[in-house]
């Protein structure tokens, strides 16, 4: 079933809203109109009952009910006020009906009411509208009770009138409404459309489009802002992974190539026992590159998915690299490099996956003595400063141009790729150094000129007094 649209959806949301104000609105009119025009009809009344009054205030203390049934009668008999009134003496005796209410007796219900006080009520007589009113009147020390009334019939007409009009304009205003409401939810929605127009063309091949810049000023613009800054993460994502992908081809490629054309060279004659084995030895080696490539690009690949689990705790950072030294000590003399460690006393404790934090240490230590020809020097250095621990790798090697200081932590990017192919590198070392730095909420810097060596510099956050609990990286 297809969900209604929208602009739809806030048309209908808009035209209920409008019917139940205008329900409310047309309702509340006619009741405020009703007791208005009620309240005109009662003061009439109320006047009526007033000069009732002051007709049996003129008439004298001690007159009999005969002297003023006869008052009464020559006074209101003729008189259009007298039309439709009833007076009784104090004694419930009767004073005066009009010939309408002989013929059409009208009762307001029980009850005694205050002086001053009246009871009005709506009555109906020959489908004729009538609205009456029964008070008590003090006069000359008597107490008399009045009842009287008048047609009502304009009220009704009036009221009839303004219903028949609110029921013939209210569905021309639901039209009006209905098709305000859907312009103003298509204006308020067509910056929409453009971006689904847009978001629709965008596709792996033209992943630099964009979703037109709005300037409303609300929250579609923050909208197609937040989606144009997640366009642009996903495509820097995506060509990360394109890179990635046909670099991590091309380095396996080679070394596959030269194994396959190793073995070929070695089966097309027959050759001694030293010959095969040197084919075997050089089979071996870039079998050796291509394991230690492949396990750098599944932690690469990890890292990228956050499925790279570390076991971040307290660690002598210390202790570690003294261990991390002695083991380059044998390749430093096997390479003719001169190598000291200088490593402070006292704890260094930082927290930390302590497997990754040798790593980090064997990566800049591999680099350095990689590139640094014999007779040369390496030297591993640890010092504390205020809240943090600061391990440098410096080295007398060939050195980096300044210009490349920040290339050199990308992937697969190697300053003088035909010697780091012939020394075995793939660019992926200082990439990974430079992940577990930042898993540790570190910094990692290089100092280097060309033919002046080069400076590592990473520094990590110390284990604070008292901290008990572990932070986990993000």
């Amino acid at each position: 079933m297809r969900r209604i649209s929208i602009g739809v959806r806030l048309t209908l949301w808009y035209l209920a809203i409008f019917m139940v104000a205008q329900l409310v609105f047309g309702a509340g009119m006619w009741f405020i109109l009703r007791s208005h025009l009620y309240d005109l009809v009662d003061d009439s009344l109320e006047d009526q009952v007033e000069d009732l009054k002051k007709f049996l205030e003129a008439q004298k203390k001690d007159a009999s009910i005969a002297k003023l049934q006869e008052e009464v009668g020559e006074s209101y008999g003729l008189e259009h006020s007298g039309d439709y009134l009833e007076l009784y003496a104090e004694n419930d005796a009767l004073i005066y009906r009009s010939a309408f209410l002989q013929a059409h007796p009208v009762s307001l219900g029980s009850g005694v009411q205050p002086a001053g006080q009246g009871i009005f009520r709506n009555r109906r007589i020959e489908k004729k509208p009538f609205r009456f009113t029964r008070q008590r009147i003090e006069a000359n020390g008597h107490v008399f009770t009045a009842l009287t009334g008048v047609a009502s019939d304009d009220v009704v007409e009036t009221l009839n009138l303004f219903r028949m009009y609110l029921l013939m304009f209210a569905p021309l205003l639901f039209v009006a409404a209905a098709g305000g409401g859907y312009w103003l939810s298509r204006q308020a929605l067509s910056p929409v459309d453009a971006l689904v127009r847009t978001a629709r063309d965008i596709s792996a091949a033209n992943l630099s489009s964009r979703l037109p810049k709005l300037e409303t000023g609300d929250e579609l613009q923050r909208l197609s802002d937040t989606l144009n800054e997640m366009l642009a993460r996903i495509e820097a994502a995506f060509l990360r992974i394109t890179e990635f992908t046909g670099d991590a081809s091309h380095e396996l490629r080679t070394p596959v190539s030269l194994i396959r054309t190793e073995a070929e060279v070695a089966l097309r004659r027959s050759r001694n026992e030293a010959e095969y084995k040197e084919s075997l030895q050089q089979i071996l080696m870039e079998a050796e590159r291509t394991t230690v490539l492949i396990e750098q690009l599944l932690s690469l690949a990890r890292a990228d998915s956050g499925r790279e689990s570390l076991q971040m705790q307290p660690v002598d950072f210390g202790k570690t690299l003294r261990a991390v030294g002695e083991s380059w000590r044998q390749v430093a003399a096997i390479r003719n490099v001169e190598f000291s460690a200088n490593i402070e006393g006292g704890d260094a404790i930082v927290v930390g996956d302590e497997t990754l934090l040798r790593r980090l240490a064997d990566i800049l230590l591999d680099n350095a003595f990689k590139y640094t020809p014999a007779p040369g020097t390496v030297s591993l250095s640890l010092e504390q400063r205020a809240g943090s621990v600061l391990m440098s790798v410096r080295d007398s090697g060939v050195g980096i141009a300044k210009a490349e200081h920040e290339k050199i932590f990308e992937r697969f990017y190697r300053v003088d790729k035909a010697r780091s192919r012939a020394q075995g590198g793939a660019g992926l070392g200082l990439a990974i150094a430079q992940w577990i730095v930042l898993q540790h909420q570190g910094s990692i810097s290089v100092e280097s000129e060309p033919g002046q060596g080069a400076i590592f510099r990473v520094e990590l956050p110390l284990v604070a007094s008292g901290v008990t609990k572990v932070p986990q990286p993000a």
